[in-house]
């Protein structure tokens, strides 16, 4: 970086430090101020354009107002259910938008009447019911292959650094539960609801749910029973329970919620709420002295960046971090 660029910043720093250590006069408060109504407004109606880069088969990206990306299961004529292409446009679309500086929320979502019915038995059964190799060893091979990789799909969400909320309504069948538990938001509308539905199909789920749900929910109970019945969910049981953090009266209302909801987050620095994100998923899997020293070796260098100077000063004058420009990451 050239003296020329260093120096403004250099002197912001300087500008706050000796503020901040400064006695705090009567009746100086920092606080910054929520999204303000005319925020939500523009969040919920702006209308979606095609984000360049993403072309799907079964998916459809939008990019929203701000710096937020709307991903959609678009299969609604099937009830969303994920056929061949799914499994790994998911990884595409999701490694694209890990790596898009542009991108700082992400709001995933299913097109028609349900966010998914799950597999699309139909078209996956040859994969699963016939699998390649001259025997059983070489068969069980091929399996192991294509369950690693449709583990994938949905741990590619986690992976991503940017915060994806789930809008559900309607059905979240088999599948769908493993695509949420992978996500860091859950928000439904009074209509949804939810099944591990794989016993019903012969099947123990293998694709995240039977290892993130207990995480998320939090009752082991409550999870068994889900998983050994395939019995449905209902939104306001979801609520109590902690799979979604909010029930809306209708799909309409939950991606309104979920799209302010992503503003908010859009607006603060991309580094403290990815760095946020990047923490959280490995203290869940770590002790807390591991999780602690990950804290200390993270932050060492992302301390360092203009952002913590840019939102303090916007706190100290009582600004709307919306009036920051931070810079892409």
């Amino acid at each position: 970086m050239a003296k020329a660029e260093m120096a403004p910043s250099r002197g912001l720093r300087g500008s706050l430090t000796r503020r901040l250590l400064a006695p705090t006069q009567p009746g100086l408060t920092c606080s910054c101020r929520p999204l303000s109504s005319p925020a939500q407004d523009e969040a919920s109606r702006a209308a979606p354009v095609e984000a360049p880069g993403h072309s799907y088969q079964s998916l459809r990206v939008t990019s929203g107002p701000g710096h937020i990306l709307h991903v959609q299961i678009n299969r609604p004529e099937k009830r969303n259910a994920m056929n061949k292409a799914f499994w790994s446009e998911m990884v595409e679309c999701f490694n694209k938008i890990s790596e898009d500086a542009g991108c700082r929320t992400v709001v995933i979502s299913g097109e028609g009447k349900m966010f998914t019915s799950g597999i699309d038995l139909m078209d996956m059964a040859p994969v699963l019911l016939q699998p390649q190799g001259d025997d059983a060893a070489r068969r069980s091979w091929y399996l192991r292959k294509i369950i690693s990789r449709y583990q994938e799909t949905f741990s590619v969400i986690e992976k991503c650094p940017k915060p994806v909320i789930a809008a559900i309504h309607g059905g979240c069948i088999g599948a769908g539960v493993d695509l949420i538990t992978a996500c860091d938001i859950r928000y439904c509308a009074q209509d949804a609801f939810f099944q591990v539905k794989e016993v019903d199909i012969g099947l123990a789920a293998d694709v995240g749910t039977l290892q993130r749900l207990p995480r998320v929910i939090g009752s082991q109970s409550l999870v068994n029973e889900l998983a050994f019945t395939a019995r449905r969910m209902m939104a306001d049981e979801a609520l109590s329970s902690g799979l979604v953090s909010r029930v809306f009266p209708d799909k309409e209302a939950t991606l309104d919620a979920a799209f302010t909801l992503a503003a908010e987050i859009s607006s603060k620095s991309p580094l403290a709420v990815q760095g946020t994100k990047v923490s959280l998923v490995y203290a869940r899997d770590h002790p807390v002295a591991a999780g602690l020293e990950f804290a200390h070796n993270w932050n060492m260098s992302m301390l360092q960046t203009d952002d913590v100077l840019k939102s303090v000063q916007a706190a100290m004058e009582k600004k709307d971090l919306k009036s920051v420009t931070f810079s892409r990451l």
